[in-house]
């Protein structure tokens, strides 16, 4: 009887002991599973993203045809190559009392720069900041330029040197779509970031404004209405007289260069006395079937208020690289629970904006504990397992260098287009070292570079792969701060009467 019962409980515990194991085994099993799913999502992403130097070169080479496109006929090319008139660029020389005027959204800025005629010196300048009352945005003409002029009144009073000048000068930063007719008049072709002031459009905004200085009795020129683009090549040249080439990577994404007017065909018989002209390419709508596109973008751009419409910026500016990491973390939740419960915040559109992003990127703590922080307090995702914060991490990785890379290859494509990639006149075998290349400046403006080290490391060593060090070694590429202020007033001493 006794024997019996022993017998009864070694079996039982036997069972038992074989369902623990039978479950502890299922569990690993359906974690593997889950694991490999979220592997799965990761490998489609690099695959996706792939940027193999072969394929920059091929974007490179894109670019460049997109420019001739553009440049020989309106509407050639999805890059519009928008004429700018500015063909006299700061030489340092310059020397007086300027003005700049920066409207950019709901807020506008006004600055003095004081010029003593040293190149790469600015002997001094002051800033002060305005926000637009917002039924002015939605107002007149005259209501908004009445007010921002008043405001320019009050800032000139404050000129604490006892000089009056008979008349000043003023550089007119307009950050909306704008057709320019000159260096100094351009029409407005439609308002956006709020704006929605009809009986503007159509009309010359520079004109404008002179208007409502004149109501307001103040002698000020506008000397130059140009975009913030122009603006930072404007300072960059001014700092170095090497700098071709613009380029803002920040929220949004846009470039300028310097080019031979000859090369401009859709303006034949324009001449300027330096026979060159600053173009903006708006390369933000940049596109070609060698981008790297995945199926994050394309959502990104269906649901975006301008489908179809700037490829190139989607890929590459601040304004998207958080959401398209979104989209992903998202996938990887609806794929497997190593994230836990599917948060609803998850599916909310931008919730991650692209600084966090950068954070979470660059978290270098052993336990990664910022990412830890940035995935509960923005998506409310609790006990984030490490192995799953090292996936967020990787995926960040993997989307920006992508956009590094490939805002290096629209450099080169500039480059290229200016004989200044070192690929231009090779014969007879020479190799490209054999080449004498010219010091190559670009400026570039925008919190994604200068704040972002990663993408900026990244962008460089893709520089090097596609023009080889030997040719990457003379081109430098220089942060500028504030082109659309001190840039803009510098264009406005450059054009001043």
């Amino acid at each position: 009887m006794g024997r019996t019962v022993v017998v009864g409980v070694t079996v039982s515990v036997a069972v038992t002991a074989c369902a623990v194991a039978a479950l502890v085994v299922g569990e690993r099993v359906r974690g593997r599973k889950k694991w490999k799913k979220v592997m799965n999502v990761l490998r489609e992403l690099e695959e996706g993203c792939d940027t193999r130097v072969e394929r920059l070169k091929q974007v490179v080479d894109a670019m460049a045809v997109e420019m001739h496109a553009g440049l020989a006929s309106e509407g050639g090319s999805k890059l519009k190559m928008l004429l700018t008139f500015v063909d006299n660029l700061p030489s340092g020389t310059e020397r007086g009392t300027y003005y700049a005027l920066h409207l950019g959204g709901t807020n506008f800025r006004v600055l003095r720069v004081h010029l003593d005629g040293q190149r790469s010196s600015i002997s001094e300048h002051e800033v002060e900041r305005q926000p637009i009352p917002p039924h002015l945005m939605t107002s007149t003409s005259e209501e908004l330029f009445d007010f921002i002029a008043s405001s320019l009144k009050e800032f000139i009073a404050k000129e604490g040197d006892g000089s009056k000048p008979d008349r000043r000068e003023l550089g007119f930063t307009f950050s909306f779509p704008v057709k320019q007719m000159s260096v100094s008049s351009g029409i407005l072709i439609k308002w956006t970031k709020g704006f929605s002031i009809v009986n503007m459009v159509g009309r010359d905004v520079a004109a404008c404004l002179q208007d409502a200085l004149t109501r307001k009795g103040i002698d000020v020129r506008v000397a130059a209405l140009v975009n913030d683009t122009v603006g930072t090549l404007a300072l960059g040249h001014y700092r170095d007289a090497d700098t071709v080439a613009a380029i803002i990577i920040g929220t949004g994404t846009n470039a300028c260069y310097l080019e031979r007017i000859d090369s401009i065909i859709k303006c034949q018989g324009l001449l300027t006395a330096s026979g060159r002209m600053v173009v903006n390419m708006e390369w933000g709508n940049f596109w070609s079937s060698h981008l790297p596109r995945t199926v994050y973008d394309i959502d990104l751009d269906a649901e975006s208020p301008n489908p179809n419409d700037q490829g190139f910026e989607k890929m590459i500016s601040g304004m998207y690289l958080g959401d398209i990491v979104r989209r992903v973390i998202l996938r990887m939740s609806l794929d497997s629970d190593l994230f836990g419960p599917i948060s609803p915040k998850l599916s909310v559109p931008f919730i991650l904006r692209t600084p966090l992003m950068a954070v979470m990127h660059e978290d270098d703590s052993p336990d990664l504990r910022e990412v830890a922080r940035i995935l509960k307090d923005i998506f409310e995702i609790q006990d984030i397992p490490l192995k799953a914060r090292k996936i967020v991490v990787k995926v960040c990785d993997v989307v920006t260098r992508r956009a590094a890379r490939l805002a290096a290859a629209g450099i080169v494509g500039i480059l290229k287009k200016i004989g200044r990639d070192g690929s231009g006149g090779i014969t007879g075998g020479r190799s490209r070292s054999d080449m004498k290349m010219k010091r190559t400046v670009v400026a570039i403006e925008g919190g994604l570079y200068s704040s972002y080290a990663l993408f900026r490391e990244y962008l460089h060593e893709a520089l090097g792969e596609i023009l080889g060090e030997d040719i990457a070694k003379h081109v430098i590429l220089k942060v500028t701060e504030d082109g659309s202020g001190i840039g803009t007033a510098l264009l406005a001493a450059s054009y001043s009467s």
